[in-house]
């Protein structure tokens, strides 16, 4: 007997209020699994929302309740797993369903309509086609003729065959010359790989076993240890079992260089996931993910929501890395959704570091991670050495020391590569009058805005403003206008003018802008051409650069100051990545360090230990703070155009509820970036001791904070395990 029809259901609708709306059902018509789309009236309007649960009662009376307008998909394309993850993501961050679900699906799923139709992955003659004389065809098609005849050889990509006639291509699939092959019928040459080291060979024997599975792993390998060729030895046993791999990558800009090293390895093309792809391409991801014809998935934060047919293997490389937690819209962290995936998955995950986040290693000593560690590079290459310069007793220019002037010159001659790493972009920091003291401000954001030259203007990096470059001051007329300060636009000028016999190659988020920008910038450094690499920590992540013998790090200090609990922690780790791209083959890698505090306890510990002895003292002072990750925190922040709104409003949010006990609220405060856009930010801040009352407490503050009168004054969002202040 057919299950009763419900006479009502629950919609969650793409709109920032924290609740699934009620609609009524049409009579009779079968109730599809969870996340079907539908259309619904919404205000003037009608929108497409996703089908949550069905019910029999209603919460407000029928007179007002409307009805749905059409059921789009007889059939939910959400498959069970990854709605069970959607669920858990809009519980645990507390944010609006709706968009959750506009977040974790691809555009197609969010409008109306059928689905697109897969694309192949692949085209190559038919073992069967007959093929006439090439001269023939030649003189009949020609278009068809280039197209067999770069066949002749093997199977050629569908980017590959995008280069062709698309009439020439659809006219040999019709004839049946030609058949389209899926991902999985696509091999490419495969190339062998090294022989693992003990260390290596006993973290795929410790994860080996647990494929099929739900485990969680921390793999906390020194830099250029070998984690990559852990990950492939792992990705190769899950590809024989016809499981499917999920790979995570913090930057778009490593997915490059991962995804043809995994190329070559496995003999299998990627499908790759990113903010990058068009609306059609992340379509297409979403599609082969979910039928099982993406054996290998590369992606950035959002790839975890994608689905998986058969799941076997979840990575997430370079894990402490702060990009993976989005900090807008839904506020989630992809270490910990990926964690929750592979629970839900029957999957085991890897998290893969040689700078573990505090979370992280306290997870593992809590023994709810198991630890595997690599502690020696493999291959030539050794731990490079740190050499500190005091910088109160230097002479500088442009930033620069002449003990880093000297050194960089050394390498150079020594035919080697050089990274000057500056974590500022633009030109100067800073544009002043050096007879008023006038200063380029943001007008709606408390900070400097950043003077760049290519394009010449005055750019403010939190909100986005330009404007042009004065000539004179506007406060007084004058023509001093000084540039204060170095970003990687003034290092490069500075390099290039100095060693003007090498290439000087800058890589920050304005140099690769381009769609294949920064690709070819490492087709560029991996020629291995004697030149400086200048940047930003874009160039400290995960990239090998065999030639690199020396890092010279500039303009650190401020980090050691740093109103944000979490800043020596990050600090650690961008300094020992930044170190560790340098001695990575037969070079012996140096390290140099501009300081102005060389006897700071935090750098001495640092240089002299390594990341991991300092790790367990942090964790030490955060357990004696009170601070996560020993604690748990959530943020609500609020903004407005005025202070009296936000502070008001957040002043009632502190006593709508009583506090349980093992809680404690700050604030109301303002945030440590407490003007951006124009917008007054203050923010209350909870903490807690367990995680569990944490959320507890929230389930019930949240739906009485909403009620508040001044909640629809000020715009506000909750951040839940928040990783900035």
């Amino acid at each position: 007997m057919p299950a009763k029809s419900p006479r009502y259901v629950r919609v969650a609708v793409p709109v920032p209020l924290n609740q699934c709306f009620e609609y009524r059902w049409p009579a009779g018509l079968p109730l599809p699994a969870p996340g079907a789309r539908v259309r619904v009236p919404f205000g003037r309007r009608e929108r497409v929302g996703w089908l949550v649960d069905g019910a029999d009662e209603a919460r407000f009376p029928d007179a007002k309740i409307q009805s749905v307008t059409e059921l789009i998909d007889r059939e939910s394309r959400i498959p069970p797993a990854l709605w069970r993850l959607i669920v858990w993501c809009w519980n645990y961050y507390h944010h609006p369903p709706g968009e959750v679900l506009a977040n974790a699906l691809p555009p197609f799923l969010r409008r109306a309509g059928p689905a697109p139709s897969p694309l192949p992955a692949a085209y190559a003659l038919s073992e069967t086609a007959d093929l006439p004389n090439p001269a023939v065809l030649e003189a009949r098609a020609p278009r068809q003729a280039e197209l067999v005849a770069a066949m002749q050889s093997g199977a050629i990509s569908a980017a590959e065959a995008a280069g062709f006639s698309s009439a020439a291509l659809k006219r040999l699939l019709q004839l049946g010359w030609v058949n389209a092959l899926t991902r999985r019928q696509f091999a490419l040459a495969r190339t062998g790989g090294p022989q693992l080291s003990d260390e290596q060979q006993a973290a795929v024997s410790a994860v080996r076993p647990a494929l099929g599975e739900f485990g969680r792993f921390l793999l906390d390998g020194v830099t250029g240890s070998g984690k990559t060729e852990v990950y492939l030895s792992l990705i190769d046993t899950v590809l024989e079992q016809r499981a499917q791999a999920l790979v995570l990558v913090p930057e778009i800009g490593l997915t490059p260089q991962i995804t043809g090293r995994f190329r070559r390895r496995l003999g299998i093309e990627p499908v790759l996931a990113h903010s990058g792809l068009s609306d059609g391409e992340r379509d297409q991801a979403w599609l082969q993910a979910a039928s099982g014809d993406a054996p290998l998935i590369i992606g950035t934060r959002s790839a975890v929501f994608l689905p998986m047919y058969r799941p076997g293997l979840v990575i997430l490389d370079e894990e402490h890395d702060l990009s993976f937690k989005q900090q807008d819209r839904l506020r989630y962290s992809a270490r910990d959704v990926a964690v929750q995936r592979a629970k839900l998955d029957a999957a085991p995950v890897i998290l893969g570091s040689a700078t573990p986040s505090l979370e992280s290693l306290q997870n593992a000593r809590r023994q709810r991670y198991r630890h595997l560690r690599l502690t020696q590079r493999v291959g030539p290459g050794d731990l490079p050495d740190w050499r500190v310069v005091d910088m109160r007793q230097q002479a500088v220019e442009e930033g620069v020391s002449a003990p880093a002037a000297e050194a960089i010159g050394a390498a150079l001659r020594r035919r080697e590569q050089v990274l000057v790493f500056i974590n500022r972009r633009g030109y100067a920091p800073l544009l002043m009058c050096h007879h008023c003291g006038w200063q380029a401000d943001c007008l709606r954001c408390d900070v400097h805005m950043t003077l760049h030259r290519r394009p010449r203007c005055l750019r403010c990096h939190r909100c986005g403003r330009q404007q042009p470059v004065p000539q004179r001051c506007p406060a007084c007329a004058g023509i001093d206008l000084r540039r204060i300060g170095e970003g990687t636009e003034r290092i490069e000028q500075w390099l290039a003018d100095r060693y003007s016999d090498y290439p000087v190659i800058r890589v920050d988020r304005d140099s690769t802008r381009g769609r294949d920008a920064m690709e070819n910038l490492l087709a560029q450094i991996k020629q291995g051409t004697p030149s400086v690499l200048v940047g930003t920590q874009m160039l400290a992540k995960g990239h090998h650069f065999p030639k690199l013998g020396l890092a010279v790090i500039l303009n650190t200090d401020q980090s050691l100051y740093s109103a944000d609990f979490r800043a020596s922690e990050r600090l650690a780790q961008l300094l020992t990545q930044v170190a560790g791209r340098t001695g990575r083959a037969n070079i012996r890698g140096e390290v140099l360090l501009q300081t102005y505090h060389p006897d700071h306890p935090f750098l001495q510990a640092l240089i002299g230990q390594g990341y991991g002895p300092l790790a367990e003292r942090l964790l030490q002072e955060r357990r004696e703070a009170g601070l996560p990750p020993l604690t748990f925190h959530c943020i609500l922040r609020a903004e407005a155009g005025n202070q009296s709104a936000v502070s008001e409003f957040l002043a009632a949010a502190r006593q709508v509820r009583p506090l349980p006990d093992g809680l404690l609220l700050y604030g109301p405060m303002p945030a440590l970036q407490a003007r951006r856009a124009g917008h007054v930010r203050w923010q209350l801040v909870l903490q807690a001791e367990k995680r569990h009352g944490l959320q507890g407490f929230l389930d019930d503050w949240l739906p009485a904070v909403e009620r508040l009168p001044g909640a629809r004054k000020v715009r506000w969002h909750v951040d839940v395990d928040p990783q900035e202040f």
